[in-house]
């Protein structure tokens, strides 16, 4: 009886100690391995990239991983979203773990910061399948720039048209270079484009070109490098009213100075043939 009552402890405890193995047999660990650009942009793409752990457990069974469209993310039409894997899937010699890649679009409406994910994932696991979820942190920043254009001066002499830029943003930029491209509004003599340099945030530079404009809208092409050193390119519509502005170009190698220095002399010879002449014939 003693003896019965052992072996059936034993056989217990033996069935409980595998069920306990059979439920820790497969333990998914799910990270985000990068993210490029980083920081992301609100409204444009990012690329990310999760790594699973633990695939190569055949205990596993059918695996399911699916990245959530939520905010701050969201997906184009038609993409799929899900990856499946049998558990114990892999290679010989190579990574044990699954990366799992996507390209999705954040949000224009995205903050700058760390905005949580969630990733959903899954398991088939002694005929049951268990669900399991987990959020990481997508790093976003607006590095972009935007900037406040207009026609500072227009010297009708030297046919020099000055424009002033004022980097509106919170984000310095570097290698800004300033474009007027071919238009009716200007007509542009020699370069058309103009190396500005670098601007800081809330800071203004000039931008000088030999032509002649007429009035109405000129545009813009400034392109820049942002704070992730990507290219960027930015139009704008700059307003030019000739009404402001002396259009009267002076004669080269003149004074006006020496144009009223002139007529006075004048003035003065008449002043005198007329009357210091007729004076002194008088006497």
């Amino acid at each position: 009886m003693k003896k019965s009552v052992l072996v059936s402890i034993g056989f217990l405890m033996l069935l409980i100690s595998s069920v306990l193995i059979s439920a820790e047999a497969c333990q998914l660990q799910v990270s985000l391995l990068n993210q490029d650009p980083y920081p992301a942009i609100p409204g444009e793409y990012v690329e990310v990239v999760f790594q699973v752990e633990g695939v190569e457990n055949s205990e596993c069974g059918a695996i399911s991983f699916e990245l959530l469209e939520k905010y701050p993310i969201e997906f184009d039409p038609g993409q799929d979203t899900t990856k499946t894997i049998t558990g114990g899937t892999f290679v010989k010699d190579y990574t044990n773990y699954l990366m799992v890649p996507y390209k999705v679009r954040v949000r224009n409406d995205a903050l700058d910061g760390n905005t949580p994910i969630e990733v959903s994932y899954s398991y088939e696991m002694g005929g049951q399948r268990t669900y399991e979820s987990k959020q990481v942190n997508l790093k976003i920043e607006d590095v972009r720039a935007d900037f406040e254009v207009f026609v500072k001066d227009y010297d009708a002499t030297t046919k020099t048209i000055s424009f002033e830029i004022l980097n509106t943003a919170k984000n310095d930029i570097q290698a800004l270079t300033v474009e007027v491209p071919s238009q009716e509004s200007i007509k542009i003599s020699g370069a058309n484009k103009d190396i500005v340099g670098d601007l800081d945030s809330n800071e203004y530079t000039s931008a000088d070109f030999s032509g002649t404009p007429k009035d109405g809208n000129i545009t813009l092409v400034l392109s820049y490098s942002d704070a992730i050193n990507k290219r960027r390119t930015v139009e704008k519509s700059v307003v030019f009213d000739s009404k402001y502005f002396n259009l009267t170009p002076v004669v080269a190698g003149t004074n006006p100075y020496l144009k009223y220095g002139f007529w006075i002399v004048v003035i003065g010879a008449v002043y005198y043939f007329f009357f210091y002449r007729k004076k002194k014939k008088s006497n």
